[in-house]
């Protein structure tokens, strides 16, 4: 297969040592940095003439059937429908899937009408840390998940947030309906460059059956990624980056007591599981596209950008609950987000 990488950056450098290690040969590569072009170029036998300044000029010369977008969310667009029109099969996007609802749309419009099969970089299905607690949240022991918090550093709503979001609805089989969002006064220098912002704060999300969802990634803190899930009967916390685990459940004899018997005996017990990485996840989701199974599409992608938005709007108006089935977001609002 036809393969092109068009970002040379961390996450694009991650992405090309993915395709290696799936027995993907890279044809063409593209990067802004004519540095980081060569030496990618170097170190993945590519040709110098199948290096190139843009992502446009590659998608248009080499015309790639898997096509890689490791750049920044505002270039998203313009690439994938561009790739999608020019030959391509498969398409893994990074996240943010874009800037705005109304490019999101365009990408999955134009992927669904060239039949592009188009993967959105959220790899939280692939991963032990999610599921791990899915298994034991469903089962007897726990008695089914009531809510998710997740306490972090200042990690953005946009940059870390999203893949939350989409946790979350993976771990719930539900799509979040209800919004509030309180974002931080203070903006911080951003990391991928002056240009871009990243909300830091706190957001609340909750499902039709109103399972709940709480983070809260102020940037007053600086460290970490923890989540516990609240069970029906009992709880379990992961530190991600280091893999621990610890969890606490009712005895089975006390299961059928009410919640207010929030004291009944219990058991704890604890164990490791894969801390956060990156690449192992990002092989994950590549493999699932190429199989063309269960891997995280374009709406998966536009929902995540969906509850982001909804997060901006609540921000805006004080932190009021956004109900999505009965508000209808600015799809033409477009975040400054990389």
């Amino acid at each position: 297969m036809k393969t092109a990488l068009i970002g040379l950056g961390r996450m694009g450098m991650r992405q090309a040592t993915v395709l290696r290690q799936c027995g993907l040969d890279i044809t063409a590569i593209s990067d802004l940095n004519a540095d980081a072009c060569a030496t990618a170029g170097e170190e993945y036998d590519v040709a110098p003439e199948n290096r190139f300044a843009s992502g446009e000029e590659l998608i248009e010369k080499i015309r790639p059937e898997l096509l890689v977008v490791a750049t920044t969310a505002p270039s998203h667009r313009e690439l994938v429908i561009k790739a999608a029109q020019n030959g391509a099969r498969k398409i893994l996007c990074e996240k943010p899937m874009a800037v705005s609802l109304d490019e999101c749309q365009d990408m999955v419009d134009a992927c669904q009408a060239a039949g592009v099969e188009l993967a959105v970089n959220h790899q939280m299905r692939s991963m032990e840390q999610y599921t791990v607690p899915k298994y034991m949240a469903a089962s007897p022991e726990f008695g089914g998940i009531g809510s998710v918090i997740v306490s972090a550093g200042n990690f953005g709503m946009a940059m870390n947030g999203t893949h939350y979001f989409e946790m979350f609805r993976y771990m719930t089989d539900e799509e979040p309906v209800l919004v509030s969002a309180w974002f931080s006064d203070d903006n911080l220098p951003n990391p991928r460059g002056p240009q871009f912002k990243d909300a830091a704060g706190s957001i609340r999300l909750e499902t039709p059956s109103g399972k709940r969802f709480y983070m809260d990634c102020s940037s007053d803190q600086g460290h970490g990624m923890q989540v516990t899930y609240n069970c029906r009967n009992g709880r379990i916390t992961i530190d991600e980056l280091d893999g621990s685990m610890h969890y606490v459940a009712r005895h089975p004899e006390h299961r059928s007591q009410p919640t207010t018997r929030y004291g009944m005996p219990y058991d704890k017990g604890e164990r490791t599981i894969t801390p956060a990485d990156a690449v192992a996840p990002t092989r994950a989701v590549l493999e699932s596209l190429l199989k063309g199974e269960d891997f995280p599409n374009g709406q998966d992608g536009l929902l995540a950008m969906k509850l982001l938005i909804a997060a901006h709007v609540s921000n805006a108006r004080g932190g009021i609950t956004i109900d999505l089935r009965k508000e209808e977001l600015p799809s033409d609002l477009a975040l400054p987000i990389a």
